[in-house]
């Protein structure tokens, strides 16, 4: 079938053969959005002499949109037919004042506003902003979150740190540091006399283990039916546990205890086990953080039953962090206790003692780096 071709009245623009080679390309092009495509396709036909019932016709498009599209290139030549012209009205302008207030909005709480909600979504801050701030009215919710982003402000957000309450602490910081020195210099064949005897131990307690069974039966993973444990969202608290560990930090062995308390008689508890474990020439320092029954008056008795024998270093308050047996906690959490399932509370106690029965059948040996080089 043969095109026929159509006579306008008025003049076709000039059009290089340099600029209708780009166009063939960009009008081929897989990553060109589809109108541009189409206003490509309206011109190119358009310079073929085709009418504008062919042209649409042509590309499936209404008549009037080959009619716009020619009107633009008419009027205001080729680029401004094949993009969009600027919109009539003054574009929204957000005052640096607005911005500042929003800002400062974000910096107070919902519940200063009257609203019961402790944190900004943006939802609510949209509506209050709007309801409360004439010329932000009509703002919307990606320009409210766009002004805090800019300001690197996260409202809807809450980031906790841990305040020093000890004025010691950079002094007790430092002499916790100086016993992991001390540790590493022994541990690397150096010979301290005054260590020639002492046995160095990171101990800490971690309460409230729950002991969780489960109300119906766990279901395997079954190929090609569903690839992991399957559990019933209820469950049966059946009280909880309390672990009092140290790490030799010698030799990677752990002394433990689990109790279903965690008061002055089960850290005795742990000192009298302790004291059996090693030889009674040797020293037994522990690094242990400012717990009331790690000096109440029932552990002070019972020190004074073995005179010379222990020694404490205490991490400064709210520095428990310093504290080496944290990351075993820590790898305790993330692995054995991690989802466990139990039928009594005896249960669970016996599978962390396991637990650190296979730990001491391997034992690791903590280092710590933190701060080493300024030591």
């Amino acid at each position: 079938m043969i095109e026929m071709v159509f006579k306008r009245k008025y003049p076709k623009p000039d059009v290089s053969d340099e600029d209708l080679d780009k166009l063939r390309r960009i009008k081929s092009s897989m990553k060109e959005e589809k109108r541009k495509v189409i206003r490509l396709s309206i011109i190119l036909d358009y310079l073929e002499d085709y009418s504008d019932d062919r042209i649409a016709a042509r590309n499936n498009i209404n008549k009037n949109t080959v009619k716009k599209c020619l009107s633009k290139l008419r009027e205001f030549g080729l680029d401004a037919a094949l993009n969009d012209l600027p919109r009539p009205g003054k574009p929204r302008i957000i005052t640096d004042d607005d911005k500042a207030w929003i800002i400062n909005l974000a910096c107070t709480k919902p519940s200063d506003h009257g609203y019961p909600d402790e944190l900004w979504s943006y939802t609510i801050m949209v509506d209050y902003i709007r309801k409360n701030n004439p010329s932000l009215k009509n703002i919307s919710r990606s320009t409210v979150y766009e002004i805090l982003n800019n300001a690197e402000i996260k409202p809807h957000k809450v980031r906790y740190y841990v305040e020093k309450r000890d004025n010691n602490f950079e002094e007790k910081m430092a002499t916790v540091l100086h016993v992991y020195k001390e540790i590493d210099m022994v541990n690397n064949g150096v010979i301290i006399p005054e260590l020639r005897d002492t046995v160095t131990l990171s101990f800490d307690k971690k309460p409230g283990i729950q002991a969780i069974s489960l109300t119906s039966k766990e279901l395997p993973p079954v190929p090609g039916k569903h690839p992991s444990v399957t559990r019933d969202y209820e469950y049966r608290r059946l009280g909880t546990l309390s672990l009092l560990a140290g790490i030799d930090l010698h030799t990677g062995i752990v002394t433990e205890i689990v109790s279903r308390t965690h008061n002055s008689d089960d850290f005795i508890a742990f000192l009298k086990k302790l004291d059996s474990s090693y030889t009674k020439n040797k020293k037994i320092r522990i690094i242990l953080d400012n717990l009331k029954v790690h000096t109440s008056d029932k552990t002070r008795e019972y020190l004074l039953t073995v005179p010379n024998r222990f020694e404490f270093v205490f991490t400064p308050k709210h520095g428990s962090w310093l504290n080496i047996v944290e990351m075993l906690f820590s790898k305790l959490a993330r692995t054995m206790l991690r989802e466990i399932r139990v039928n009594t509370i005896d249960e669970l106690k016996e599978r962390i003692d396991k637990y650190f029965e296979e730990i001491n059948r391997s034992p690791v040996i903590f280092r710590w780096k933190y701060k080493m080089d300024e030591i």
